[in-house]
């Protein structure tokens, strides 16, 4: 497998055209010239670290919105499985199902994980800032839970969001 590269500060957004709960499909050029996008990709549903990560977003979902910034989440998950994820945290934001990973190629978050020495492919944990153009405004390649979601909103406020 050809290692693909994470999209750079400055680059083109990949575009994306996905199953998505609740509106059915969510595409990154519905939101061009409209609302800059704050992309993450995450392993699975209702995990922890996932689940953590997802109701972080949902706290703070108004100084996204008052920032013009719709909040998207991605995982290889079916659209029955972000249904369940999304009504038990009432998470207010979409989640796209990239079951064939084939949007998580294209951003460079599908990787080979080693998990108790058992080799696998899966979601690299990561976040994008996507401008109004299309255009990546920034990058967390390798997320820790922990503070992410500020750091996401600082750079946001940063930007000019």
């Amino acid at each position: 497998m050809t290692e693909i590269s994470m999209p750079a500060v400055g680059d083109k957004a990949p575009a994306f055209d996905l199953p998505a709960f609740p509106q059915g499909r969510a595409k990154l050029s519905q939101f061009k010239g409209k609302q800059n996008i704050v992309l993450y990709f995450y392993p699975r549903d209702d995990t922890p670290g996932c689940t953590k990560e997802a109701c972080g977003f949902r706290d703070t979902i108004g100084q996204f919105q008052s920032a013009e910034t719709a909040v998207l989440g991605l995982s290889t998950d079916t659209v029955d499985s972000h249904q369940k994820f999304a009504e038990k945290f009432s998470l207010p934001f979409p989640l796209l199902a990239d079951e064939d990973h084939a949007v998580a190629e294209k951003y460079g978050v599908w990787v080979e994980k080693n998990m108790y020495g058992k080799k696998s492919m899966g979601i690299q944990r990561a976040t994008f800032l996507i401008d109004k153009q299309g255009k990546i405004a920034a990058v967390w390649p390798k997320v820790k839970v922990d503070g992410h979601v500020e750091e996401v909103a600082e750079k946001l406020a940063e930007i000019g969001g």
